[in-house]
């Protein structure tokens, strides 16, 4: 029996549903502790690899929650990331319950409402986000 390997797939990177990546995110902020979390994304280029790869959604999510994370705990930004800091998404992206709600209630009074409870540092980048905290 011929054994074939699909080198395509082997080698192909799998990209998560955005709220999956946010949840996969925020649960990893839970467990590990804000600077733990910081000094690994640090190290790892993380952000600085997915700009590359033009995943721009990801990339601002994890800069925005570094920066985040470093105001809430008195820690100067990175300027290492200045450069993507000069970019933003062109539309404001919304949570899928965001989204839902107004779908369900035919209004964009939850859009509204969330844009201005939005966490600053995801809002910069047109991220509309108000908790991270809350995980399960």
């Amino acid at each position: 029996m011929n054994k074939t390997k699909n080198t395509n797939i082997k080698n192909k990177e799998y990209r998560y549903n955005f709220e999956i990546f946010k949840s996969n995110i925020c649960h990893c902020v839970k467990d590990m502790g804000d600077t733990d979390f910081l000094i690994s994304i640090l190290k790892s280029d993380k952000i600085q690899k997915l700009f590359k790869k033009k995943w721009y959604l990801e990339c601002f999510y994890l800069l925005a929650m570094v920066d985040y994370l470093s105001r809430e705990n008195n820690i100067p930004l990175c300027i290492e990331f200045d450069y993507i800091r000069r970019y933003k998404l062109e539309k404001p992206v919304y949570s899928l319950g965001i989204i839902t709600k107004c779908a369900v209630f035919k209004s964009d009074e939850p859009k509204n409402y969330s844009f201005n409870e939005a966490i600053p540092e995801f809002k910069y980048f047109n991220i509309i986000e108000a908790d991270v905290r809350n995980v399960c």
